[in-house]
């Protein structure tokens, strides 16, 4: 089979596209024709060799990346049911990866069988980055009475967040990176969408809210732009941190918090680890019933090393998914 290997941490063009044997599936195992595989922000940390801040560390190499994919059972191990032959499945790979290939194999017990109509590469972009949203969302227990800010509305799990709030009766307001990505959080759903490359961003929020203010912040991008975004809330609003791709986590103290009433919550890890079965449930019925669609960019197979890097310039829109 073909699949994406890396021999040495470095760059994205450390990633290349070989021949490899084909994996045999193990006890309780079963071997995926792949149709679509996930790529994680994560994983251009571990291809440098770095954690990244997540909870895998990174691998033996060599390796092949990926810990997401959607496709067909062809072949099931010892003591697994047959009965998953021939089933289109989704699958979080979990600490172990081989996603970024042809084939790949996965414990029968994490499958998840999908629709027909529902297809791989939103499959994909559910099973991972949704679980994450579901497990965040619940926590933020939206209401219609809400007005809350979305850093990063366009990328995987902003623009989840977007739909989502949008249903709940929430005024939405979207953060994004230049008018093609601001538009396009407009079309999910957000009553307000700013470019937060703008240094005036934060009165554009003010502006276009009136004399509304922010209950809930929703952050996975920190750094300054998230310190900004939390200084917008009204009184006793709250922030759900879930991320730092701006460069760190908001830095808040006690004081932050004491003068306007404000909470803080660090909104994913280990409380999050014990529900990852149940979220990525609740994520896919999400997806299978059309109350999401998840927004993804597209790449073949052997282009993984493009698709690190246009992740890394942030020039993509939803969820990175690789086409075998």
């Amino acid at each position: 089979m073909r699949a994406i290997r890396l021999h040495e941490f470095g760059p994205a063009d450390n990633l290349t596209y070989e021949d490899v044997p084909d994996p045999v599936p193990g006890a309780g195992e079963v071997l995926i024709a792949v149709e679509a595989a996930g790529v994680h922000l994560m994983d251009t940390a571990l291809r440098q060799g770095s954690a990244g801040g997540g909870p895998v560390a990174p691998p033996v190499l060599p390796t092949i990346p990926g810990r997401e994919v959607a496709g067909t059972v062809e072949a099931v191990g010892s003591d697994t049911d047959n009965h998953w032959i021939g089933k289109r499945v989704v699958v979080h790979l979990g600490p172990v990866p081989g996603g970024y290939a042809e084939r790949a194999v996965a414990r029968a017990e994490s499958l998840h069988e999908i629709p027909d109509h529902l297809g791989g590469a939103h499959a994909v972009a559910t099973i991972g980055t949704g679980r994450t949203a579901i497990g965040v969302l619940e926590q933020a227990a939206l209401t219609a009475d809400d007005v809350v800010l979305i850093t990063a509305a366009a990328g995987g799990i902003g623009s989840l967040f977007v739909q989502y709030a949008r249903n709940a009766g929430a005024t939405v307001v979207g953060l994004a990176g230049g008018p093609e990505k601001t538009q396009q959080v407009v079309e999910l759903g957000a009553q307000v969408a700013v470019d937060y490359r703008r240094a005036d961003w934060p009165g554009r929020v003010r502006e276009q809210l009136g004399e509304r203010d922010l209950t809930v912040v929703l952050d996975g991008v920190g750094g300054e732009n998230g310190r900004r975004a939390f200084e917008l809330l009204g009184i006793g609003g709250r922030i759900l941190m879930f991320g730092w791709s701006g460069g760190g986590p908001v830095e808040l103290t006690t004081d932050d918090l004491m003068q306007r009433g404000l909470s803080a919550t660090w909104a994913i890890g280990p409380k999050l680890m014990r529900r990852l079965r149940t979220l990525e449930t609740k994520a896919l019925e999400q997806s299978t019933e059309a109350h999401w669609v998840p927004l993804v960019t597209t790449f073949p197979l052997a282009k993984a090393a493009d698709a690190h890097r246009a992740l890394e310039n942030r020039e993509t829109v939803g969820k990175v998914v690789l086409l075998p």
